[in-house]
């Protein structure tokens, strides 16, 4: 027997014995579909927000169709402290400031180095930033995804729809009477799954879809709140969050990715950390 008659005497046996073990492996299988009602969902979103009361976080940002007029690709960091004191800063990527954007209450205020201007006024008055009013209405309702802030406020009204592997939650606006016939100002896809929120649609009120998130690659964060040992034990639910988020603006002004590197919830927040509206 020469050699090449030897080394497939040797290797046949092997072969059929992996072929052999790989038919044996169970396909994996995908996790049930969860029931669950439009008041249960509901509050699954009060307590993911009443989670988190403050986060700090650092993230990339892509910009497709000149929807940030000032730069198509940034470094950028948020601040949070629950109810609605926000806080986001915009880099290049070796480090010069792009913008500044403060909200605190109502109030406003959008630096802009680079130009050298300061706009400031109420949220309700966005319009009067110009151009810029687009981009950071935006960026506010993207972030909301990640801190929990976009739960049913009162006098909301919600009605849910099975769709396929999703729900879909949707949430009408306070003062528009009864669900039938009104306008829908929201619409939440749940993964049903793991109940999580995978896309979000903001309905102007004529009905056009104003913006689509969506919202992947959720990841544990942990919690100083909970204890280590509460965590890796259980005992205590960690936060799920979203470290992936894309939105589409619904007039086709463009895109934009976030990816984030990290977030910190319920962390001590200085006075400094948040900015300042005046």
């Amino acid at each position: 027997m020469d050699g090449r008659a030897n080394f497939t005497f040797f290797i046949l046996p092997f072969a059929l014995a992996l072929l052999a073990g790989c038919t044996s492996v169970a396909p994996r299988e995908e996790a049930p579909l969860k029931q669950a009602t439009a008041e249960e969902l509901t509050t699954l979103l009060r307590q993911r927000e009443a989670a988190i009361h403050s986060m700090k976080g650092l993230f990339s940002a892509k910009v497709r169709g000149g929807l940030i007029p000032i730069t198509s690709r940034m470094e950028g960091a948020v601040y949070y402290r629950r109810p609605n004191a926000l806080r986001l800063r915009g880099f290049t990527s070796i480090g010069s400031e792009l913008f500044e954007f403060v909200q605190a209450g109502d109030l406003y205020k959008l630096r802009l180095p680079m130009m050298g201007r300061v706009l400031t006024g109420r949220q309700s008055e966005m319009g009067e930033m110009g151009k810029f009013a687009r981009p950071f209405q935006l960026s506010v309702w993207a972030m909301g995804g990640v801190l929990g802030t976009g739960t049913i406020g009162k006098g909301e009204t919600v009605k849910l729809v099975e769709d396929g592997g999703r729900y879909r939650l949707d949430v009408y606006a306070a003062g528009e009477g009864s669900v039938e016939g009104s306008v829908v100002a929201r619409r939440l896809w749940f993964d049903r799954r793991t109940l999580l929120v995978v896309q979000e649609d903001r309905l102007s009120p004529s009905g056009e879809v104003d913006a689509t998130i969506q919202y992947e690659d959720f990841r544990l964060i942990d919690d100083p709140e909970l204890g280590s040992s509460q965590t890796k034990a259980g005992g205590a639910p960690r936060l799920l969050r979203p470290f992936k988020i894309s939105l589409e603006d619904g007039h086709g002004q463009g895109s934009v990715q976030v990816t984030f590197h990290e977030m910190l919830p319920n962390q001590v927040m200085k006075t400094e950390d948040l900015g300042h509206v005046s």
